[in-house]
């Protein structure tokens, strides 16, 4: 059976691992951004969302290092503690690692939680905006997973303001996009400030 949950933004399969070992986030920073690798499908994801862009005129984000060691992060702790149909919705953090918790709702009342994760995780200094999908399909390819969320956030007014600077977003500027894929969860975190740990390596994997 497939079950798709897309969260509306305020605001891999299961065969697709990533190309790190999923370590024990509760033992601590796990991770450094200038050693983060990303998988094959989450350089896909990136593309796609810079070609949806270029598709609206609107410039490329550059993959940031810090955010996605935060999305890498999140998604680990998604797939391990994620309740689908839960009150806690899927930019919610356990409270099972080393960051501050938090059940995220629909009235956006934990918004800071989300906000500050940049902050607690690396050392990237400005606010991320996360949006977030999950499925449970088995795709045949990372590249599968990474469109099809892409499909979900576009056909969702609030995250494709976000990701086109439409509404509410009409005056931010992107300048850093970190990306996470794991076991069907999808993230991705925004941020309009330059990551000064730079872009994060590519594994290909």
């Amino acid at each position: 059976m497939r079950m798709i949950t897309l969260l509306s933004f305020l605001l891999m399969s299961s065969g697709f691992l990533i190309a790190q070992p999923v370590p024990d986030i509760n033992q601590g920073m796990v991770y450094r951004a200038d050693t983060l690798h990303l998988s094959a499908a989450e350089v896909e994801l990136a593309r796609l969302i810079n070609d949806y862009r270029s598709s609206r005129n609107l410039p490329g984000i550059r993959l940031s290092a810090s955010l996605s060691l935060v999305a890498r992060v999140h998604v680990y702790d998604l797939d391990g503690n994620y309740k689908p149909g839960s009150r806690c919705n899927l930019h919610s953090w356990s409270s099972d690692g080393y960051w501050s918790s938090c059940c995220y709702t629909s009235d956006h009342s934990k918004a800071s939680c989300m906000w500050e994760k940049p902050r607690e995780l690396s050392n990237y200094k400005g606010d991320g905006y996360e949006i977030a999908f999950y499925s449970s399909y088995e795709y045949d390819s990372p590249a599968g997973l990474a469109a099809d969320a892409l499909k979900g956030w576009k056909t969702s007014r609030g995250h494709n303001d976000l990701i086109v600077n439409l509404g509410k977003w009409s005056t931010a500027e992107w300048k850093a996009m970190g990306v996470g894929i794991y076991r069907g969860f999808v993230v991705v975190w925004f941020g309009e400030e330059t990551d000064p740990a730079g872009e994060p390596m590519v594994s290909g994997d």
